[in-house]
């Protein structure tokens, strides 16, 4: 939950707001859609514990060279997903403090330090992330929370309704493009099955977390997303900079209301703390399954990928820093396209694996049907630039199965 609840859902309710009851529906198709995923992985992962690299299972499906595209194409939206969430939390910043984005290098400096303090946090051990994701966690479920409530108590006041259902006002391309806006939203779902490896007893903790984490996340977006996004005027949503300030601000008051930009960036903080913690664990089980060079997997006495740690801060410093000269909004929503559409690729193979090793099969097509939609709904750009990145991590993998053959020539 921590990794899912980051930037995305203080922003939602105003891109939502002009779908009206579309944005309803689009929200219990992507939690459906999530859901069957994250069933599929629990299902995938149960099988798969213990042998290797959380995506073992695409290698057992379809062999080790698309094991690799998939668990590096999602490895770079990992990268991607952390100086997206990092952009986002200095915006939230920059509106208590306008002189953080007064220029566009004071921006990204302010993003890469974001992302080497997060980073310094996992340096130190697992537990130590784990500890600040529980923490961020408490504190950013309080918007949320108290959001819901205020909705809860304004409709049963009387004080505002929601627009009358209609059900002619639905149709199937404002649900699809309602439902590709929630997806960045629940995005992160599969992290606790790549931590697998450092979790006790993941055979029972890693599907109760996946599983919860994902009913629980999509049920609290999709209540207090749509109160927002239907009690308030949506001239007035949509046109908001900070959709759950303006709400607090209407009805309750203006004081609590400022203090959702404080909330959003420790939120911010906390996912970007999820992905980092990731980064480093699917680095260092890609080294050890063979798949990337022995050394970007070396860890500590404590079992810290500490080189995987700095190299996955030093290309999403990089990432930022390519793209340095664009807007900070332009910056978010590119990186946000890279990250989700590259996700994507991981849950159409997680569905295809799960076909051809014959497990959850009914849900396997569900899961496939909706991988395709989702990419189509992210758009060819999107789509086409992600498979690219996939390619180019192929040079690494020829360099790894050197390091094997190499080791397999001198062995006696």
């Amino acid at each position: 939950m921590g990794t899912m609840i980051g930037s995305g859902v203080f922003l939602l309710p105003a891109s939502l707001a002009p779908f009206g009851w579309n944005a309803v529906g689009g929200w219990v198709l992507t939690i459906a859609g999530a859901l069957v995923l994250a069933k599929l992985l629990v299902d995938l992962t149960r099988h798969h514990v213990g042998r290797g690299n959380t995506t073992a299972f695409v290698r057992s499906a379809f062999g080790p060279v698309p094991e690799f595209l998939i668990a590096w194409v999602y490895l770079v939206s990992v990268w991607a997903g952390i100086v997206t969430i990092a952009v986002a939390a200095v915006s939230y910043l920059s509106s208590m403090a306008p002189a953080v984005a007064a220029t566009r290098a004071s921006t990204i400096l302010w993003v890469i330090g974001l992302i080497w303090a997060v980073t310094a946090v996992n340096l130190r051990s697992v537990r130590a992330a784990g500890g600040l994701q529980t923490v961020t966690l408490a504190i950013k479920l309080v918007p949320l929370l108290v959001v819901a409530a205020l909705a809860v108590g304004v409709v049963a006041g009387g004080e505002a309704r929601p627009p009358v259902f209609d059900a002619g006002a639905i149709s199937l391309a404002s649900l699809g493009g309602a439902a590709t806006l929630t997806l960045w939203a629940l995005v992160g779902f599969e992290c606790a099955s790549i931590a697998a490896q450092q979790v006790e007893d993941p055979e029972r903790n890693v599907p109760r977390a996946t599983m919860w984490g994902t009913a629980l996340t999509g049920l609290l977006y999709l209540v207090v997303c749509s109160a927002i996004a239907l009690l308030l005027p949506a001239e007035v949503a949509s046109a908001s900079p900070a959709p759950f300030a303006t709400f607090v601000e209407r009805f309750w008051s203006p004081g609590p209301a400022a203090l959702v930009a404080a909330f959003a960036v420790v939120s911010c903080v906390g996912a970007m703390n999820g992905l980092v913690l990731v980064a480093g664990e699917l680095t260092r089980s890609m080294a050890q399954d063979g798949l990337l060079p022995r050394w970007s997997g070396a860890t500590d006495s404590r079992g810290t990928p500490r080189r995987a740690l700095v190299v996955s801060a030093l290309i999403a410093c990089a990432m930022g820093l390519m793209n340095a000269s664009s807007g900070m909004q332009a910056l978010f929503e590119f990186l946000l396209l890279l990250s989700t559409s590259a996700t994507l690729w991981l849950y159409l193979a997680c569905a295809l694996a799960a076909w051809r090793l014959g497990v959850s099969r009914p849900l396997a097509v569900i899961g496939a049907v909706y991988a395709l939609w989702t990419l189509w709904g992210a758009g060819l750009w999107g789509s086409a630039l992600s498979l690219v990145l996939m390619l180019a991590g192929l040079p690494l993998y020829w360099w790894a199965l050197r390091e094997r053959s190499r080791d397999e020539a001198v062995q006696p």
